[in-house]
């Protein structure tokens, strides 16, 4: 159905996606991409908080059933792992890949080859997993795979460090926006993350995104094409301020924005040189975080 097809088509039919590919490879210059605003000449391969240069790096890619039920479906998400991150959470159980970094560097056709190619295995969606500090380089190569027949809808699965001025570039863009809230208060997230303000930056971004995009959207297969999904991570001892995180999505959001409230913390990375983080969270912090959210009326817990 039209109203289904991926946003992108449209902005590529009009020129509009190689328009902002330009603006977004312009971000590049004096790095402005993320809050970070490094200020670094990525495009010259300098490096800033991220560590990203001017190429991507990819860690893998390939089919993934792991992520959501209206992600996954019988094909699965389609995913693509960038390497580095905006972020530097101690805790971080991918910190092979988002610290240090460890895959290979690809160009936008080359990124454009492995959209096609898990289009052709069958999978329901492209998933770029971290990919806020490559996103330039994304939308190049997605420019590139429009062009050789790429139709799956495009998610931007983030930690939700991300710039409002960045996010206004991939309107029409991105049909699924997968944010962290990982933490909902600020100083807590300076601490075990090292991004500044993360809370009041990413509550910002949350609610340009659900704008963009509105509360997810499912079809007859119950697989999502649009729309906001909202991931948390319980941490022990509430210190991800779990309250307020669900306090701002049911004030500031509608009731049946779709919530992932994920019980799967473990102790990962340096977590053991912090000791309120070294264990696991309980069951009942955990069913106590889905109650609380269940009270301030969010209907669509996945």
């Amino acid at each position: 159905m039209a109203g289904r097809q991926p946003g992108y088509l449209r902005l590529a039919d009009s020129g509009e996606l190689e328009r902002r590919a330009a603006l977004l490879q312009e971000r590049l210059q004096s790095c402005v991409i993320c809050p970070h605003h490094c200020r670094v000449n990525r495009l010259a391969n300098e490096r800033g908080f991220c560590r990203a240069g001017a190429r991507a790096v990819i860690s893998s890619y390939g089919p993934h059933y792991g992520e959501e039920a209206p992600l996954v479906g019988q094909g699965g998400s389609g995913t693509i792992f960038f390497c580095y991150c905006t972020l530097r959470c101690i805790f971080c159980q991918n910190y092979e890949i988002s610290h240090y970094g460890l895959g290979e560097e690809a160009s936008p056709s080359e990124i454009a080859r492995m959209m096609l190619s898990l289009q052709k295995k069958g999978c329901h969606n492209i998933n770029l997993v971290s990919p806020t500090h490559y996103i330039p380089q994304i939308v190049l190569g997605l420019s590139l795979a429009v062009q050789e027949g790429l139709t799956l809808p495009l998610v931007y699965n983030t930690g939700g460090y991300d710039d409002l001025d960045t996010l206004k570039l991939l309107e029409g863009i991105v049909d699924i926006y997968m944010p962290d809230l990982k933490f909902g208060d600020n100083d807590k997230a300076r601490k075990y993350t090292k991004a500044a303000n993360y809370f009041d930056l990413a509550a910002a971004a949350v609610k340009e995104m659900q704008r963009q995009v509105g509360t997810l959207k499912l079809d007859e297969r119950q697989i999502a094409y649009r729309g906001l999904l909202i991931r948390h991570l319980v941490l022990p001892h509430n210190l991800a301020a779990t309250d307020r995180v669900l306090e701002f999505i049911a004030a500031e959001l509608p009731g049946e924005t779709a919530v992932n409230i994920m019980a799967q913390y473990h102790p990962a990375h340096q977590a053991d040189q912090f000791p309120e983080l070294a264990a696991r969270i309980t069951g009942q912090e955990y069913a106590g975080a889905v109650r609380y959210a269940r009270e301030l009326g969010l209907s669509n817990l996945l």
